[in-house]
């Protein structure tokens, strides 16, 4: 049996939500194991969000927000960008590196979006499991 892995996407109600609802829409396939998780802003998503959503057992985490520049809320997007990149550099420290990632696009990218979901699965397919859940599960 292959590998499916569980994908939490914390979304911005603007921009990214948008293009995943683009995508679905206009029938536009990505993995249905993408599980979207609707946000005021990308600047919301606070690292404790992310470390949560791995802690119960997701593969991987997608940020999207608004592109550079466009964010409603001006700069949530940047404070997300710098959060994210820090909480990277950490989980690379303690072997869950490449499981975390921002994206940016916008309202009308519903096939980045669907592309961008396909390429983040593919990439936590070659990863594997997440330890931590094999860890809590066995215990």
């Amino acid at each position: 049996m292959s590998f499916e892995p569980s994908i939490v996407a914390f979304c911005c109600n603007w921009c990214s939500y948008a293009a995943a609802d683009l995508a679905g829409v206009s029938r536009m396939k990505y993995p249905p194991n993408v599980r979207i998780i609707h946000v005021p802003c990308s600047g919301k998503v606070d690292q404790t969000y992310i470390l949560k959503a791995l802690e119960m057992g997701a593969d991987g985490v997608m940020v999207t927000g608004c592109m550079e520049g466009q964010c409603h809320y001006l700069t949530g997007n940047f404070y997300t960008r710098d959060r994210v990149e820090r909480l990277k550099r950490d989980l690379e420290k303690i072997g869950l590196g490449g499981r975390v990632d921002m994206f940016m696009m916008s309202a009308a990218m519903g096939r980045e979006f669907a592309e961008t979901a396909t390429r983040f699965t593919e990439k936590i397919r070659e990863l594997g499991p997440n330890p931590y859940k094999q860890v809590k599960q066995e215990g």
